[in-house]
């Protein structure tokens, strides 16, 4: 079995932006805040799969829609985050959506996850409700 890469608190944030895990989707990660956005939320989630946190990833999904459990598959490496476009999702707003493309592999195979997904307050808490491949 492959070991997953270890992020770090000073590590850069697997979400792309320009700054440390520990003050980017880390601190939504260990509940020391909640996501603002939908697209906060998306980029956090997208760096739980990356550091495989499946407990944030089952807080954060809806629970009409959330699956009982996670698997994660130690082939695959999740190699990037690019946003395509968010429609809402800000704190005027009760749902939202954002597409977006993610990067990665498995087992030296590159590929890419391109979707659209939607958004919802739940609880006054941005949670992911589900997802359409784009």
């Amino acid at each position: 079995m492959t070991a997953v890469p270890r992020t770090t608190a000073t590590s850069p944030c697997p979400c792309g932006l320009p700054a440390p895990y520990a003050s980017c989707c880390g601190r939504y990660h260990s509940g020391a805040a909640a996501a603002p956005t939908a697209e906060a939320l998306m980029r956090s989630r997208y760096s739980a799969f990356v550091v495989q946190d499946a407990a944030y990833l089952l807080r954060t999904w809806h629970p009409t829609t959330r699956p009982p459990g996670i698997e994660f598959d130690a082939g695959q490496r999740w190699q990037g985050l690019e946003i395509l476009e968010a429609t809402e999702g800000t704190a005027f707003h009760t749902k939202g959506t954002v597409t977006f493309r993610a990067r990665w592999s498995y087992r030296g195979e590159a590929d890419s996850l391109h979707e659209l997904s939607r958004f919802e307050r739940y609880e006054g808490a941005w949670v992911y409700v589900d997802g359409a491949f784009a």
